[in-house]
């Protein structure tokens, strides 16, 4: 069963980005799966890298969207995104380093993430992109 479903709820009304969102609820669903199943710590370090890419290439596609529109609360947005990067790729380094993690930690702090980033800073922007 999956532990994050896409809703409405989480639309920003941005299709390319809503895409984007739904891949990388996916990814924290494939991690939770695997948790499942007795595999987290040997599937952490693979979907964490994955999600940790694919969220970079996200957010590039988000910043280069407001720096193309003049979006207002770009400066604020970005530095969120290098924050949330920054936790991420901290984690990552530290199960690789053989840091024995709790998975179960490490899915709840994605799981946040994806849903606290997307329903707080990215609905900020449904409105400003809803008229480009």
């Amino acid at each position: 069963m999956a532990l994050m479903e896409w809703t409405d709820r989480l639309s920003v009304g941005v299709e390319k980005f809503d895409g984007h969102h739904k891949r990388m609820i996916a990814l924290v669903n494939e991690l939770h799966d695997a948790m499942s199943e007795g595999r987290g710590q040997q599937a952490l370090s693979r979907i964490l890298g994955e999600l940790i890419d694919y969220t970079d290439y996200h957010f590039s596609a988000e910043e280069a969207a407001f720096d193309e529109h003049g979006y207002p609360d770009a400066g604020t947005h970005k530095e969120a995104h290098a924050a949330l990067l920054e936790k991420a790729r901290a984690l990552k380094e530290q199960h690789d380093a053989g840091a024995t993690m709790m998975s179960l930690e490490v899915i709840e702090f994605l799981k946040d993430w994806v849903t606290d980033h997307i329903k707080g800073e990215d609905k900020k922007y449904s409105a400003f992109f809803a008229d480009r």
